[in-house]
């Protein structure tokens, strides 16, 4: 397990092949599945295959990726957040999920805004865009709030969902 970095309340790691519970657990959950869509992750085996070929590639060919995200006083995966590189994006986009009990506790607010100053600093990311439902009014608020700016209304090329698209 590869530490990124810790804030006050949160620690921030590389995900594993030791978290498929976690990501099954996430991925089904009721906000998940609402904003960000089913992905059919039910089994160890999927959840694995998940990890292998989103976060895990995405550190061996980025060098950054979406992390875990973990309550430091107790211990607890919470979410995921990090920074992704999407094919058909001009640059990196930064993503997030908690497991709803988290959400309105200030944790995304906390570990978006070190995972921004990570990409700029460490990282060297200058732009940094992120891509939501609009009818997702947290996530909009939570990315105003941490400094991005809404600038269109986009669709994937392969798709037919309306996103917002939003811009440090």
């Amino acid at each position: 397990m590869d530490l990124i970095f810790k804030t006050e309340r949160l620690t921030f790691r590389q995900f594993d092949l030791s978290d498929t519970d976690f990501i099954i657990e996430l991925v089904n959950s009721e906000g998940w599945i609402k904003f960000i869509g089913e992905r059919n992750i039910k089994t160890t085996e999927a959840a694995t295959a998940y990890l292998q070929n989103g976060p895990i590639k995405s550190y061996e060919d980025n060098g950054y990726g979406l992390s875990m995200v973990i309550l430091t006083a107790t211990n607890e995966p919470i979410g995921m957040c990090g920074i992704l590189k999407r094919a058909n994006l001009d640059h990196p986009d930064i993503g997030f999920a908690f497991l709803d009990q988290f959400m309105g506790k200030g944790y995304a607010f906390e570990i978006a805004s070190a995972v921004l100053s990570y990409a700029k600093e460490t990282l060297n990311i200058d732009t940094i865009l992120a891509i939501t439902d609009p009818v997702n009014v947290s996530s909009i608020r939570l990315l105003e709030k941490i400094g991005l700016h809404f600038e269109k209304i986009f669709t994937f090329p392969d798709g037919t969902e309306k996103l917002m698209l939003f811009k440090t």
